[in-house]
């Protein structure tokens, strides 16, 4: 007996059993529903009742009836190049490959040769443009993903900011966080770092910019073009940041103030109020780095 036949015979036992016939059906055979013939068109009726066939453009030809299948009102398919699973609403360019284990959600859009890999979720109405890479367990919501960028194990893009204030009851309320996260072309986000999405502006990350791993920035950050945050850093929320700008490990900046561009801050500094002026600077708070070596200096002579 062939496969089809036997499939046949598998959902006639489902149409004659007490279930309702929209129950999950798992069909071995590699034929398309689009090109069902005769005893097949009875499957593909049935797949067009539920949707089977509303695969993102473009994509059809590429999906069997096998890969379909049932949760709750949603409708998620297994895609043809590596076996992950995404909503039949989502967009996603044939020659993307999606690991298995990994989820695209619904309404999506996921450009040529973009990899997603194994455990990673991406999250509603989320755009990943070409050539991107996005590593194992990465979680992006709320965000648009530039060009050929590559995105780190476990980074997590597009949650809600830290906002918090106190009534006049004196008890905490969330602030509402409703913006994006946009994140530039050509950007490099190391492991377990996060991005927290705009409640009053769009975080952003401009093109070319390198982030290391564990680096926290906040909502409501916008980051110019070509900078370099490395290991450590943690910007909270509404900061500027202009073009070219250096931190260095574990530098941190409060929040709402603004760095100009072509500066660079020494590891461990702290930016407490706003820079003016391109440079180098250094301590706590960040000050121009020969000033903050002449203290250095002054210190560890007077402490002798």
């Amino acid at each position: 007996m062939s496969l089809m036949a036997i499939h046949i015979k598998r959902l006639s036992k489902l149409i004659n059993s007490s279930k309702s016939i929209f129950n999950p059906i798992y069909q071995k055979s590699n034929i398309r529903v689009s090109q069902a013939s005769s005893p097949e068109k009875f499957i593909s009726t049935f797949a067009s009742c539920r949707n089977f066939s509303s695969f993102s453009a473009g994509v059809t030809g590429h999906i069997t009836s096998e890969d379909a299948f049932e949760s709750d009102d949603l409708e998620f398919l297994k895609w043809h190049k590596g076996g992950g699973m995404f909503h039949n609403s989502a967009s996603i360019d044939p020659t993307a490959s999606i690991d298995f284990g990994a989820v695209v959600h619904s309404g999506s859009l996921v450009g040529a040769n973009v990899h997603v890999g194994s455990g990673a979720v991406i999250g509603p109405n989320v755009t990943i443009g070409e050539s991107t890479k996005i590593g194992y367990n990465v979680a992006l919501a709320n965000c648009m993903i530039g060009d050929s960028c590559i995105i780190h194990h476990g980074v997590c893009i597009g949650q809600d900011g830290f906002g918090f204030f106190l009534d006049e009851k004196g008890a905490m309320v969330k602030k509402p966080q409703a913006l994006k996260a946009l994140i530039g072309n050509n950007v490099e986000i190391g492991a377990n770092s996060c991005i927290d999405r705009g409640s009053w502006r769009d975080t952003v990350i401009g093109d070319h910019s390198k982030i290391d791993n564990l680096v926290q920035i906040g909502h409501n950050v916008v980051i110019g073009k070509c900078c370099m945050l490395c290991g450590q850093v943690g910007i909270a929320g509404s900061v500027t940041i202009g073009d070219y700008v250096t931190l260095g490990g574990r530098v941190g900046v409060r929040d709402h103030v603004t760095i100009v561009s072509k500066v660079r801050l020494a590891a461990s500094s702290c930016v407490t109020k706003g820079i003016t002026k391109p440079g180098d600077y250094g301590g706590f708070p960040a000050i121009p780095i020969h000033e903050w070596r002449r203290q250095v200096a002054n210190r560890s002579q007077t402490s002798k």
